[in-house]
């Protein structure tokens, strides 16, 4: 065991100490090595038997156990030791080395390990701040000196700002890796459709940040009455938990009625507990929102005191809302998928919904005629139109080609059309809004899906037109008794974060008519594979121009549908034309 050094011994070992201890410093930024190289070094002048390293805890001016050999580690695991309380407390507050030859004749120690007759606790001090304390305990009366206190304190006010810096660097890191885990979720959660296979994939998801032992998801009743578990893991097992929970009781009723997260870390002293799991004493739940509604409570718990943290409470209410929006989305698909494999009642249903969702009357702006078609390739697509009203006799035109077809393009229509009626109230001219409608889209990204988006808007007063493309086909402007194509194109919206649009400006005048249609129109095939192609499609506007836009829109269709006979539509078709109304008059002002 340990021996006092003679004076030859002491003139020869401190250089290289300090140097050791130096180099510890210098070498490595890990907190868990910077301690354990601490212990090392530190054995190398005291043979001690019990070791720890305790950090302070500045919110709570509490001590924990961060290293230590000889304890047990479920206590050195719980243990809290207040500031002042005990040898360590009192040495990190009085900022003093503390030796003791013999513990049970003083009042300050507290007992943790059998038969311990001597402790010597030294501060770890830095920049005149204590963020801890050395500990070491011996079986021995008298085991530590003087001189073992010299040395424990020479080291201890060198490895302090070590451990600082370790601490830092482990901190931020830590927050860089949550941060990236927190997005890398959040952007996979929002790629599952299915509730099932997400709620699963939540909980697979959510270990790689809190090594939970017991986790539910539980969701709010249609009536917004009662929390109902809807997925839950016991110890790594599924488990079916039927007790529905009225909104209001326990720690998960009060967690969604308060729409606060509650974090306890001793549920048996909490009268808001109810007793679920007999293992349990710690839980954190957290409220799952959407657009400002509670649906739900993520609870976790676990079989130790104090296990969760407010670091794991901010983790998961950031998360959580995430989690509410993918459980919304999944929820919505289902539906939609649900009603696809419904009889054809229920997908003529579903036709008629989304009809509903175009606009039932077209604007009637003073100096502009309007027609629109959409012709969905299955019972529902994922085309869209729509007419936005802006202030000032202005009006938005919209047309896009979602890919895909059926029920799921038919949903990412009803997105798209929702985040543009979102963004429509700061009236964006026509490349703003593309842009908005690509970011909102990169946030919530569904692997395979995009949309084809023409934005134009309409000064009814100034007659001029502003227009933006983002990959639907480029539009026909007529004017002057001839068709001129526009080279207005672009990339796809909800492929690319940091795409960028051009903008068109068109002063119009009587007469004068734009022709907007999706790909499907130009795809059309006859039974020998010959598309309808851009050739038949300005033909006919050319013949059409000069009478109106419902000509234009009818003859279309007409047309297309005429090419196709006996061969089944492939791609949704629509079809948006404009038309200045009065006599076509010469001359015509247009920039870009």
């Amino acid at each position: 065991m340990g021996s006092t050094l003679n004076k030859h011994e002491k003139a020869f070992n401190v250089e290289p100490l300090l140097l050791e201890v130096a180099d510890v410093m210098a070498t490595s930024l890990d907190l868990d090595t910077t301690l354990r190289r601490v212990a090392e070094v530190v054995r190398k002048v005291i043979d001690y038997e019990i070791f720890a390293i305790l950090l302070l805890n500045e919110k709570t001016q509490e001590l924990r156990f961060r290293f230590q050999i000889g304890y047990d580690t479920e206590f050195a695991e719980r243990a809290r030791i207040k500031m002042g309380v005990g040898v360590t407390g009192q040495a990190a507050q009085l900022r003093q080395t503390i030796l003791i030859d013999d513990v049970t004749k003083d009042p300050r120690y507290v007992a943790a390990i059998p038969n311990v007759c001597s402790e010597l606790a030294v501060p770890l001090i830095t920049k005149n701040r204590v963020i801890g304390v050395i500990d070491l305990e011996a079986r021995h009366v008298g085991y530590f000196n003087e001189e073992h206190s010299r040395l424990l304190s020479l080291i201890a006010s060198r490895m302090a700002a070590g451990i600082e810096n370790a601490q830092l660097y482990t901190r931020t890191t830590r927050q860089a890796r949550i941060l990236l885990l927190l997005n890398e979720i959040a952007r996979e959660l929002t790629s599952i459709l299915n509730l099932d296979e997400l709620l699963g994939r939540i909980a697979e998801l959510l270990r790689r940040l809190i090594d939970f032992q017991m986790f539910s998801i539980l969701l709010l009743d249609s009536a917004g009455e009662k929390l109902q578990h809807r997925f839950s893991l016991r110890f790594n097992e599924n488990v079916h938990l039927k007790d529905d929970i009225p909104l209001g009781r326990g720690l998960v009723g009060h967690a969604a009625e308060t729409r606060h997260a509650v974090l306890v870390p001793d549920v048996t002293k909490d009268p808001r507990y109810i007793e679920g799991n007999p293992e349990t004493r710690s839980e954190l739940a957290v409220p799952l929102i959407y657009k400002d509604k509670v649906i739900g409570v993520l609870d976790l718990e676990h079989t130790r005191r104090g296990f969760f943290t407010d670091d794991h409470r901010r983790t998961i209410m950031t998360l959580a809302a995430q989690v509410a929006i993918a459980i919304e989305n999944a929820r919505l698909y289902e539906e939609i998928a649900r009603q696809e494999r419904r009889l054809e009642r229920d997908l003529a249903l579903a036709r008629e919904l989304q009809m509903r969702l175009l606009p039932q009357t077209l604007p009637k702006p003073a100096h502009l005629e309007l027609a629109a078609k959409f012709v969905p390739a299955r019972a529902i697509g994922g085309d869209l139109y729509d007419f936005i009203p802006y202030s000032l006799s202005r009006l938005g035109i919209v047309i896009g080609d979602v890919s895909g077809k059926g029920a799921p393009a038919a949903i990412y229509a009803a997105l798209v059309s929702g985040i543009l009626r979102s963004h429509a109230p700061i009236e964006p001219d026509p490349a703003e809004m593309l842009s908005a409608v690509n970011l909102s889209l990169a946030t919530r990204r569904i692997e395979a899906q995009f949309v084809s988006l023409i934005y134009a808007v309409w000064d009814d007063e100034s007659r001029t037109l502003l227009v933006s493309n983002s990959g639907l086909p480029r539009p026909v402007y007529v004017h002057d008794g001839k068709n001129q194509v526009i080279e207005a194109t672009g990339l796809p919206l909800g492929l690319f974060d940091d795409a960028s649009y051009d903008e068109f400006r068109f002063k119009m005048k009587p007469g004068d008519m734009f022709v907007f249609f999706s790909d499907g129109i130009l795809d059309a095939r006859n039974r020998r594979g010959e598309l309808f192609g851009r050739g038949r499609v300005e033909k006919i506007i050319a013949e059409c121009g000069a009478t109106s836009a419902d000509c234009v829109v009818d003859s279309l269709f007409k047309a297309a549908a005429e090419h196709s006979a006996g061969v089944e539509t492939f791609d949704d078709q629509t079809v948006v034309a404009i038309k200045v109304k009065g006599t076509a008059a010469h001359g015509t002002s247009r920039k870009k």
